[in-house]
């Protein structure tokens, strides 16, 4: 009789340790195919509890491509050189997106891609995220539905002083890509360097005789607390993600992401900082320039 508990206590332990085992294997890009005919991964990749920060794990890991739009129309006779490479042509535009899909890429959304990196979590065959910055409504009324034809989901970060504005999107756009499953992050109030944010600061105030008087500012109330409750309000939802206006980022400011709260930065195409690498995720500008096959290149050489 003992014989035979003892057989039956080494076999439950035998198959719990082959389980443990199993489930501590870490997920790498392209460990797993989404469900049939969807672009976006059904299971939630967002670790629920404290996780624990790895920044060496997370440097080792395979980085996920992710690009970078503005505007999405046509070029203008007075648009500048400069200017082009934010301006994405429209037929540009949806011939690239299509071979996006074409090519087997399916969209992530930062939830998973910080589960990805945090945790090793399992991302589709081929996870590229797609993002937005400025608020532009050609984002909403020609990006968006050009997204919604192949099941893409992207990131839209906001800046806030544009909201309503002529040409750009209003509430309403903004509440209506979020409730599509689109994720809204903060970009600023009004696409201040993010460099330059400090808590002594002057706000310069226009009168209506025209003269400018300086009011003194917090940077970090105006530039992110305002924006980002004003995108929880509309949106409903956490904001936990952020983009650098211009890309540009610092060191020394990153701590004031932390105290906020936010999970993840987004800058442009700079080396991350091994120290805060979730603070320094890197994007690429898919610019006006590009063909398709410079973009599949670029996608292939940057991650």
């Amino acid at each position: 009789m003992l014989k035979s508990y003892q057989s039956l206590l080494l076999a439950s332990l035998m198959l719990a340790t082959s389980c443990q085992s199993k489930s501590e294997k870490k997920g790498a890009v392209g460990d797993s195919i989404p469900a049939a005919n969807t672009k976006v991964a059904n299971e939630p990749a967002a670790p629920t509890g404290p996780v624990k920060i790895d920044k060496e794990a997370i440097m080792a890991r395979k980085q996920v491509p992710i690009l970078c739009y503005h505007q999405i129309r046509d070029w203008r006779p007075k648009d500048s050189k400069g200017a082009k490479d934010y301006i994405v042509p429209v037929a540009a535009f949806k011939e690239k997106i299509k071979s996006l899909a074409d090519s087997g890429y399916h969209t992530i959304l930062p939830d998973q891609l910080y589960a990805y990196l945090t945790t090793g979590a399992k991302l589709p065959s081929k996870p590229i995220m797609l993002t937005f910055d400025d608020t532009d409504l050609d984002q909403f009324t020609i990006a968006a539905p050009e997204l919604k034809k192949y099941g893409f989901k992207a990131v839209y970060f906001i800046m806030t002083v544009s909201i309503g504005r002529p040409n750009y999107m209003s509430k309403e756009q903004i509440k209506q890509l979020s409730d599509d499953g689109n994720v809204i992050g903060s970009h600023t109030w009004d696409h201040h360097r993010f460099d330059r944010l400090s808590h002594n600061s002057s706000l310069k105030i226009l009168g209506k005789n025209g003269k400018v008087t300086l009011k003194p500012t917090d940077d970090w109330v105006t530039q992110l607390d305002k924006p980002t409750a004003k995108l929880e309000e509309i949106t409903g939802k956490k904001i936990t993600y952020f983009a650098f206006p211009f890309g540009i980022w610092n060191a020394e400011n990153l701590p004031e992401l932390h105290k906020r709260g936010f999970k993840m930065a987004f800058q442009l195409a700079d080396k991350r900082d091994a120290n805060d690498p979730l603070m320094t995720v890197r994007r690429i500008l898919d610019s006006g320039y590009w063909s398709t096959k410079t973009l599949h290149n670029a996608i292939k050489n940057s991650f």
